[in-house]
């Protein structure tokens, strides 16, 4: 192996990587986070659940993206931890699809012309033009996502090819092959799968490195199973390091995650220990190809989700009791977790919620503190006043992580939505500086014991009133997006001014 297949080596790895993660943005965007959208939702479930974190997983192709997508949403309070456990199983599932995928390289030259036609070397250029086509003609971006679904894949499949050509000297090097050699030690082999996959951060390209090395026939079944097992606890890396920073809860998920696929592996490594020792069986001595790989990628992967699923509850207790609450660790939910930014589209949702959630506190404060102007309680007034320090904090989070999200690709209509959001936290705000002053009015009032007439209360319940009635209207309007309803809020807002124009109200405060 000269420098020449080592240079080729590393451009195969970096096309192979780049393409996954083109593919998997891709494929996200045309999700359009809706995916993100049932992780929240159809959790109730267990094995709906489970099902739908495979499938997710089969779709976005990284188990690692959906784990630190779960990390960000229990951090935000819009998950629990019991929620996450069978949807981990289900991703670790779903993760299995890159394996057959790449299993394709190990189709034979003399198969027949059906067969060869789903050798990447033959279909990759065709998906790559056609990608184009679409990713630069196109003017939908549903289709120029779909193209670069088809791109990444091509930049994928290019990758591998390019890494198997660079790995088919290695089975002339004595060196290599006592290496690979020496892997067939289930321990050495667990420890180089595990680094790997810590490495470059994706069990999917770590099994995609040794689908090309075992093209050229230097890998054995004994060597690759051990690495199998330990490339599926090396992507636990990622959620690891997606835990650093967040409460308790979101690092218990990075634990189940953890704890988990350590189980699977202590379910496999006795019975393989087994056969290596005792029963000698002679296919373990025997090449593996490709699809032999994906196939006990998959059949270890479906066997631990299975044996471990009744068992969920009991993982969740575990991460609880290795990862204990202490004074030193907060356990505070954060308004939205920038891990959620991984996914734009579902970013966009969470905001869009979490604003709604800042209106209603808005009308709670608004509504409330123009009844202190009749009768004055403190206990009230302290809650108005703490939720105006909410209020506050909500913009400035939200308004925060919206440019952060801004700088991301967004489609034109996330782009605007993005801009509607930051208005409306804007309004929301000032309101709420509003019912602020409204407070302090009352207060005023109440130190210096004064109180309104009947008549002045009188025309403060129909202003209140008037205004309540076209703040809940407007509220309606932006929440279900009622555009028959918003036509009624500008006459309604006409009758408002008429209304302070007729009364000619002004109170002095000194």
């Amino acid at each position: 192996m000269d420098i020449y297949s080592i240079f080729t080596l590393i451009g195969g790895l970096a096309f192979f990587l780049y393409g996954i993660s083109i593919m998997s943005q891709g494929l996200e965007k045309i999700a359009g986070g809706k995916l993100e959208q049932l992780l929240k939702k159809m959790t109730s479930n267990p094995f709906k659940s489970f099902v739908m974190g495979a499938g997710i997983t089969a779709i976005i192709q990284s188990s690692s993206a959906v784990t630190v997508m779960l990390v960000g949403l229990v951090n935000s309070g819009i998950m629990i931890l019991s929620q996450t456990v069978p949807v981990i199983m289900g991703a670790n599932i779903g993760t299995t699809i890159t394996a057959w995928i790449l299993s394709l390289t190990a189709i034979q030259e003399n198969a027949g012309w059906f067969f060869k036609l789903l050798k990447p070397e033959s279909f990759s250029p065709v998906l790559a033009f056609i990608g184009i086509c679409m990713f630069m003609v196109s003017k939908s971006d549903r289709r120029k996502n779909a193209g670069s679904v088809l791109i990444g894949f091509a930049i994928l499949m290019t990758g591998m090819i390019f890494m198997s050509e660079s790995m088919s000297p290695l089975s002339d090097i004595p060196q290599f092959r006592n290496m690979m050699t020496a892997f067939s030690n289930p321990i050495l082999g667990m420890i180089a799968g595990l680094v790997i996959t810590m490495i470059i951060q994706s069990s999917s390209a770590s099994v995609g490195i040794l689908q090309a090395l075992s093209l050229n026939g230097s890998v054995t079944w004994a060597a690759a199973i051990p690495i199998i097992l330990g490339q599926n606890i090396g992507t636990c890396i990622s959620a690891l390091l997606a835990s650093i920073g967040v409460n308790i809860n979101a690092k218990r998920v990075a634990g189940v995650h953890i704890i988990f696929n350590i189980l699977g592996v202590c379910i496999f490594l006795p019975v393989l220990l087994f056969a290596q020792y005792f029963l000698h069986l002679k296919f373990l001595s025997s090449n593996i190809n490709p699809f032999g790989i994906a196939v006990f990628h998959s059949i270890f992967n479906i066997t631990a989700a299975f044996i471990l699923f009744p068992f969920a509850t009991a993982i969740e207790k575990l991460a609880i009791k290795y990862i204990p609450e202490n004074k030193n660790t907060s356990n505070k939910t954060v308004i939205l977790d920038e891990r959620l930014l991984l996914s734009p589209t579902f970013a966009i949702s969470e905001c869009y919620a979490k604003t709604i959630k800042m209106g209603e506190i808005t009308q709670f404060n608004f509504i409330n503190s123009a009844k202190m102007l009749k009768t004055f309680r403190p206990r009230m007034a302290e809650e108005i006043e703490q939720n105006e320090i909410t209020i506050d904090s909500y913009e400035d989070k939200l308004e925060a992580f919206l440019v952060k999200l801004s700088s991301k690709d967004l489609t034109e209509e996330d782009g605007n939505k993005v801009s509607q959001l930051i208005l409306a936290i804007g309004e929301f705000e000032r309101i709420g500086d509003h019912a602020s002053n409204i407070l302090k009015i009352a207060k005023k009032f109440n130190d210096l014991e004064n109180k309104l007439s009947q008549e002045a209360i009188d025309d403060l319940k129909t202003i209140v009133n008037a205004v309540e009635e076209i703040y809940y209207m407007s509220f309606d309007v932006y929440k279900t997006d009622n555009l028959e309803l918003s036509t009624k809020v500008e006459p309604l807002d006409a009758v408002i001014k008429k209304v302070f124009a007729e009364q000619k109200i002004i109170i002095y405060i000194d």
